[in-house]
């Protein structure tokens, strides 16, 4: 079985995280560039049933800058076999429907039996790609399930819903995107971490996928149209008990249309 899992250059996930005021979009350079921690998950998926079937291919596949092949490394470091990155200059600033026909047109060419990818991005938190992906293959998607069983048949997992758990399953070819509850990522050994230096790396352009895509072939695309740094905190009223602190609470709230 061939799984491509999809993966994410994001900024550190305990970083500050700045927004550009002139473009409105994620300042990535305000602090170091890391893979999306719900990759890992998605990976350690893709692993785990890998173990038990060890003629599995793991392919890890992303769309982004040029330095994200620094994160497809450490994400070969667990144990994927290799990875492909698709990088353009004509990308930048695309929402999701161009990334899903990009990430789809990759995984044409790659042609495997199961896409897998975390639920929704730490940076963006659209959490629609993977179904768009699947959407654009014409295939079967088993959205944000909390635990996953892969088998040469197909695969199953359980979503949760409004009131309780949805169990969902699916023939193969599919797509499935998985939570944080999912799996607890392995950490990379020595052995693993050197191999990765060495495991194979494959870059692309649009051209090399023969589609045209990013905000300029967008049919619509959003505007920014201002955007305005948040404001620093302010100290709220201190309340000194003085046998009416009740009393100074309630009204406080009541001000501000809490009660």
């Amino acid at each position: 079985m061939k799984i491509v899992v999809l993966a994410k250059q994001v900024p550190d996930t305990w970083s500050d995280r700045k927004i550009n005021l002139e473009t409105g979009m994620l300042e990535r350079s305000a602090s170091d560039p890391v893979p999306d921690e719900i990759n890992e998950r998605a990976v350690e998926a893709a692993l785990r049933y890998k173990d038990t079937t060890p003629d599995t291919e793991v392919v890890l596949l992303a769309m982004g800058p040029e330095d994200a092949t620094k994160s497809l490394r450490k994400l070969l470091s667990m144990g994927a076999d290799s990875a492909m990155l698709v990088t353009d200059p004509a990308l930048p600033g695309s929402d999701m429907v161009q990334t899903a026909r990009v990430l789809a047109a990759a995984v044409e060419r790659l042609a495997p039996d199961l896409v897998l990818a975390g639920n929704e991005a730490t940076d963006g938190r659209g959490g629609v790609v993977p179904a768009m992906v699947a959407e654009v293959l014409g295939w079967p998607v088993l959205p944000g399930v909390n635990d996953l069983e892969i088998s040469p048949e197909g695969l199953t997992g359980t979503a949760p819903v409004d009131g309780g758990m949805l169990r969902l399953s699916s023939p193969l070819p599919a797509v499935a995107s998985v939570t944080e509850r999912s799996a607890d990522p392995r950490f990379p050994n020595f052995k693993n971490i050197m191999q990765a230096k060495k495991k194979p790396l494959e870059i692309l352009s649009l051209a090399d996928l023969g589609i045209e895509a990013g905000p300029d072939a967008a049919a619509v695309r959003s505007v920014m149209v201002s955007a305005a740094a948040r404001p620093p905190k302010e100290a709220g009223p201190k309340i000194t008990d003085d046998g009416t602190a009740a009393t100074q609470l309630a009204d406080f709230l009541a001000a501000q249309r809490l009660l």
